[in-house]
């Protein structure tokens, strides 16, 4: 059970048809998910989150005596079949999760899969092969999309990883069967939704990464209602060479330190705290084993790039989080792929995580940071989706949401 089960989500407003409003004893569900995995180079699955996060939609089916169609995509297989990106070994995964059998189909459309979905009997399972090995997903084509629709009597939505695609199985298939949000997607919506439009506050948004470019939208949309905003990583040296710092080789986007000045003086003048860090690791290249040092962001010389946040950085963004009622962090403090350039965003997700609050982490590697850091289960939600999960935070809409036939 995880430390923050307490924290309700914020309930966004879910317009759209949710599975149990629609009755599927007996029908044919068309079940959209995300099972983009990561695989070894032997295709041996890695990471089975994705899989496991749509069990409850899955289970639900089943339950209620559905005939129930899986289809995903994996990976960029650009149109054409390519059995490095086969759904093979995600059918047997999700085989042993369910301990059901699951009947994976070589194709997602043709004579035989009619015939093999024909022949299905209430709570069956069959997972259709990649979806993008036809040309017809990516570009949205109706032929495809009606194919798709053409195997069942509902479509139900639970990939929120891809829901910012307007492709046939996300956005295509809904103009032809009546569509429906699953769990995980609804759950989504919930936690990111309501955290944009209605948290409990204080909210503070600790927002990472490589580029201010990547997030100004976020921020822009999160100024009506967030308390303090911590901004780390190598976006955050943007920010600083703006307030006329050295930051020595330091990754910074040069075209945007006037509009990092606009946002500060936006927020100050809205009354929003704003922390960026104080201290950093430096070294002269991104690689394991290279020489660091520790400096103030003051004294960052030339030939040295800051490549994590430094522990009175740590400390300083700490004390910012202890009175949250709801954290939002998006995108991680550092490098922390790399051992000795890891411990600022380590700390950060043990801060995060001991906090008395709804903390939701969506994108950026910050799924995978956390992970590392030991805490995953402490966080009350993780997004499923980076993409998806940044677009509903900057206020943009999603196709494959906005698709879903209305309540």
């Amino acid at each position: 059970m995880r430390k923050n089960d307490h924290a309700e989500p914020i309930k966004g407003v879910i317009n759209k048809l949710c599975l149990k409003d629609i009755e599927i004893k007996g029908k044919r569900v068309f079940l959209r998910v995300d099972f983009n995995v990561p695989l070894d180079e032997n295709l041996n699955i890695t990471d089975d989150g994705r899989i496991r996060s749509t069990l409850p939609t899955i289970n639900y089916a089943i339950d209620e005596g559905a005939k129930i169609i899986i289809a995903s995509h994996l990976g960029r297989p650009k149109g054409r079949v390519d059995m490095h990106y086969s759904l093979a070994p995600v059918a047997k995964r999700l085989q042993r999760l369910l301990k059901k059998e699951v009947t994976f189909l070589p194709d997602c459309i043709g004579p035989k899969v009619e015939e093999a979905v024909s022949k299905m009997s209430n709570g069956d399972i069959i997972l259709l092969e990649n979806l993008r090995f036809n040309p017809g997903e990516e570009a949205n084509d109706e032929k495809f999309s009606k194919a798709l629709a053409d195997l069942a009597d509902y479509f139900i939505c639970d990939a929120f990883g891809a829901v910012h695609r307007s492709h046939a199985s996300i956005v295509g298939i809904t103009k032809f069967l009546p569509s429906a949000c699953g769990f995980l997607l609804q759950k989504e919506i919930e936690y990111l939704q309501g955290v944009v439009n209605n948290p409990v506050r204080p909210f503070v948004a600790i927002l990472g990464g490589a580029k201010v470019s990547g997030k100004i939208d976020v921020l822009l949309n999160l100024t009506n209602n967030v308390d303090k905003v911590i901004v780390g990583g190598g976006m955050a040296f943007t920010f600083l060479k703006a307030m006329k710092y050295n930051v020595g080789d330091s990754l910074v986007e040069n075209n945007m330190l006037d509009l990092a000045l606009t946002i500060q003086e936006k927020l100050a003048s809205k009354g929003i705290k704003f922390y960026l860090p104080v201290d950093c690791v430096i070294a002269q290249s991104i690689e394991p084993g290279a020489e660091t040092k520790l400096v103030t962001t003051q004294e960052i010389p030339n030939g040295w790039r800051a490549l994590d946040i430094g522990p009175a950085s740590v400390k300083l963004f700490s004390e910012a989080l202890e009175s949250a009622k709801t954290i939002l962090w998006n995108g991680p403090m550092g490098v922390f792929e790399i051992d000795a350039l890891s411990r600022g965003t380590f700390a950060i997700a043990h801060a995060v995580a001991d906090a008395y609050a709804l903390t939701i982490v969506g994108g950026g590697d910050t799924d995978l940071a956390v992970s590392r850091a030991g805490v995953a289960e402490s966080i009350s939600f993780i997004s499923s989706g980076g993409g998806a999960a940044l677009q509903l935070l900057e206020g943009k809409e999603l196709p494959g949401l906005s698709a879903l036939t209305d309540r």
